[in-house]
């Protein structure tokens, strides 16, 4: 892993993201514009650009939706060229993609660079699924008749992304959208622009180099409004929305409502039970990473923990210290564990939960303070909290997009496990025991009922590999892994006659 320190001056920021544009294929638009790119890092503002009008989108759209009548008929494995050549690139590159989310997400050295291997791997995962879109062939009840399954591109997919995977989860739908024959536009979090240019311009050189449609992917920067113009297209045959449950209530109804699809992947408020055999040192590395990393703002980032009564205090005393030990800071400094929150509204938004924690009886255990006021006065560094609380309560219930770890105990497996299961959301969790028995009853369809359940791990840093995604609240979608590519094609069911005679179905006799 390389290291590099840049200091905390927002002008000094700037130019490291203009050398990493240029070096990635991005010039920026001469004219300023009103939606204002800001570091994390410091609150500055590193440029103004240009927002998409609605006639922008529309010829987004248009550019997409024609491009995919052609997309649609190149073979799969051909359709996986452009994926492999986008891989390629995002592995030359990978430093300065690095530097840009590290710049406008907050996120530390290795957690950024961690971000772009995810689009390297799900982009050979999507190169190896463009020769593997199996349908199948079933038993027919009619004699001489072949009965089987087909998948076929879906159309145009719209992507909307969240600020906090401002890169990965663009690849996640992307790389698998394209294998499937679908083209893609992506309005990505306003918050990360310069991230979304520079992905956009991977992907243009790679659809030049292997002589794709240039069409095949069109990004559009802008706020609420611009993701509403994409949404509400009828060309837009699946809206891939990641962010807030709030945000998926307003995009769900309005795609139903034109017979669209949606794959929503919104909140999560994910937990963790310990229980009495657990190995309490691998817990504690488990947790303080799930609870801490990303600065708490992973939707799988640990919210609750869940721990048997016998071995709470124990274990509580181990994760406050674990806490008070973490580096937080600059994180573009070596051994920083802890960066910045998106903005000071995220800390505005996490001493209210914490103040709602307290007056519910909850015990303040360590952090929730503002680090590095002096030298970054624009900027949300925070020290991860721990609450221990009485019950789950309302505020324990919502989830807090902050590093804040709240603390419960309980007393028996079925306790937790309702626990577990008692908040509207349903994305992450996982269960530390070295009981086999513990282990199955949790993963059984009366255990936890997330999209996830770990055990032995915390509840984020999910592989490719698996279908991500969770229920309730979360929006039941999944991306990514397994066969998460469905979502993104059409399924024809196919009946072929090959005799001379023509039986009808279920025995029924008409001529």
């Amino acid at each position: 892993m390389t290291t590099r320190t840049h200091p905390l001056d927002t002008d000094a920021l700037r130019t490291l993201a203009t050398r990493s544009l240029r070096r990635l294929g991005v010039e920026l638009p001469a004219e300023e514009g009103e939606l204002v790119s800001r570091t994390p890092l410091t609150g500055g503002a590193l440029y103004r650009l240009p927002a998409a009008a609605d006639e922008d989108v529309d010829a987004a759209v248009a550019d997409a939706h024609e491009a995919f009548r052609r997309w649609r008929l190149v073979p799969a494995p051909q359709r996986g060229a452009l994926v492999k050549r986008l891989g390629e690139l995002l592995t030359a590159h990978k430093d300065d993609l690095a530097d840009l989310v590290t710049i406008e997400a907050g996120k530390i050295r290795s957690e950024a660079l961690g971000e772009v291997q995810e689009m390297i791997d799900i982009c050979d995962f999507a190169v190896g699924l463009s020769r593997q879109l199996y349908g199948r062939t079933m038993a027919s009840e009619r004699p001489g008749h072949r009965l089987s399954e087909t998948w076929h591109p879906l159309g145009v997919v719209g992507v909307i992304s969240a600020f906090n995977f401002p890169v990965a989860v663009w690849s996640w739908n992307t790389a698998v959208a394209l294998v499937c024959g679908d083209t893609v536009v992506w309005k990505p979090s306003e918050l990360t622009p310069l991230t979304a240019l520079a992905c956009a311009a991977l992907l243009d050189r790679a659809a030049g180099e292997t002589g794709a449609p240039a069409a095949v992917h069109r990004l559009v920067l802008g706020h609420r409004e611009t993701g509403e113009r994409l949404v509400d297209d009828a060309r837009v045959a699946l809206v891939s929305a990641t962010g807030s449950v709030r945000m998926g209530r307003a995009v769900a109804p309005r795609v139903a409502a034109r017979f669209g699809r949606c794959l929503l992947e919104l909140g999560g408020n994910n937990a963790a039970v310990v229980t009495p055999s657990a190995d309490l040192d691998l817990a504690v590395r488990g947790i303080v990473f799930s609870a801490a990393g990303t600065a708490g703002q992973r939707c799988t980032s640990l919210r609750r923990l869940i721990v048997h009564e016998d071995v709470a205090d124990r274990l509580q005393e181990k994760i406050v210290h674990a806490y008070e030990q973490l580096p937080v800071g600059n994180p573009f400094e070596d051994g920083t564990l802890v960066g910045p929150l998106v903005s000071p509204a995220a800390h505005t938004a996490m001493t209210a939960a914490l103040t709602a924690a307290q007056a519910d009886g909850g015990k303040l255990l360590t952090g929730g303070e503002r680090r590095l006021q002096e030298s970054a006065p624009g900027a949300a560094y925070v020290r991860p909290a721990v609450v221990r609380m009485p019950a789950q309560t309302d505020i324990v219930r919502e989830e807090t997009f902050a590093p804040l770890l709240y603390v419960l105990t309980y007393r028996t497996l079925d306790e937790a496990i309702a626990l577990q299961n008692d908040v509207p959301q349903g994305l992450s969790s996982s269960i530390f025991t070295r009981d086999q028995r513990e282990a199955e009853r949790f993963l059984a369809a009366d255990g936890s009922d997330c999209g996830i359940a770990n055990v032995n791990i915390g509840t984020s840093g999910a592989e490719i590999g698996g279908a991500f995604g969770g229920e309730k609240e979360t929006g039941g979608g999944r991306e990514s892994g397994s066969d998460a590519w469905r979502a993104y094609m059409r399924r024809a069911t196919n009946t072929v006659n090959h005799s001379d005679d023509l039986p009808l179905a279920q025995g029924v006799n008409f001529l």
